[in-house]
């Protein structure tokens, strides 16, 4: 279990905190999605519940172990992959893995064999041998991952994991992390791909500015979120947008009208033909997750 209480980070009293009094907590067999605008605070937060930066008020701790007063237990027990590993690019994986295994006081022969079986595990068999510059940004994640996986943790801290990766590199991190779950392993996932974490996370965590700003289930989307709708009109007008206004939010998006609907629009579209407006593309659809943020950062 993953649990940060209060956690508050201070870099410049000038600048105020980085973040302030974040509190939530990741269940065993359970994916928690981490979501919030660049600067918000995502990283910082991870970083405080990884152990590699202290705090400056409030406690993170990993299966009940304080990451500050007992990081050497609280450490076993997770796996942290950033978003940018800084490994020694001359460094030849194999060897770097083996390296690692032996701040978990895992012997010579079983490093190697462990090592060698995660590298397998994430895709890398037959990289063993490369070092870590000739890999691409996906080999190098996979090769974080597997670094990760050494102590065989419960928990794991995945920060933008999903960034630059192609879609095969995207489904393979998606299928490990349902794979975790199922094991029973904690996993707290931050991504700006929100279709990705509305798609698999149990709960999420809007972060913004900071501050912990709303905690939802999946469950509690499907009923939080409105419709939204898509218009493609070839002559818009102020007059267009204080009528849409009636209906609810309209926001241009190029050539296309979004709409964030809070009144019925099952006769929006006979009303505008009436209007005079030429309609070429009507459609609407359930708000996903990216709407009901941008929704909340708003009402925040």
């Amino acid at each position: 279990m993953i649990k940060v209480e209060g956690l508050t980070k201070v870099f410049s009293k000038k600048a105020g905190p980085a973040i302030d009094s974040v509190t939530f907590d990741v269940n065993n067999g359970e994916i928690v999605g981490f979501v919030g605008l660049n600067g918000a605070g995502k990283t910082t937060t991870i970083r405080a519940a990884a152990g590699v930066s202290t705090p400056t008020a409030g406690h993170a701790s990993i299966d009940g172990f304080d990451l500050v007063t007992q990081k050497v237990e609280a450490s076993r027990r997770l796996g942290w992959v950033p978003e940018v590993s800084n490994f020694e690019p001359n460094a030849k994986a194999l060897s770097l893995m083996e390296y690692f295994a032996g701040y978990y006081g895992i012997p010579g022969p079983e490093a190697t064999a462990k090592s060698v079986a995660l590298m397998k595990s994430v895709g890398l068999e037959g990289n063993e041998g490369k070092k870590l510059r000739a890999y691409s940004q996906g080999m190098k994640k996979r090769f974080a991952l597997a670094a990760a996986m050494l102590a065989s943790p419960k928990n794991y801290l995945f920060d933008e994991v999903l960034n630059g990766l192609d879609p095969e590199g995207i489904r393979y991190f998606r299928r490990l992390m349902i794979e975790l779950k199922a094991e029973g392993a904690a996993v707290l996932l931050s991504s700006h791909i929100l279709v990705e974490v509305e798609s698999i996370a149990d709960r999420i965590v809007f972060i913004h500015r900071g501050k912990i700003i709303k905690i939802i289930s999946r469950a509690d989307l499907a009923t939080v979120g409105g419709m939204v709708a898509r218009i493609v009109i070839q002559r818009r007008d102020q007059k267009l947008m204080d009528f849409l206004k009636g209906f609810g939010e309209p926001r241009l998006e190029g050539e296309v009208i979004l709409l964030s609907a809070t009144g019925d629009l099952s006769h929006l579209n006979s009303e505008l033909v009436k209007m005079g407006y030429e309609v070429s593309e009507f459609s609407t659809q359930k708000e996903g997750l990216e709407d009901y943020f941008m929704k909340l950062i708003g009402e925040s």
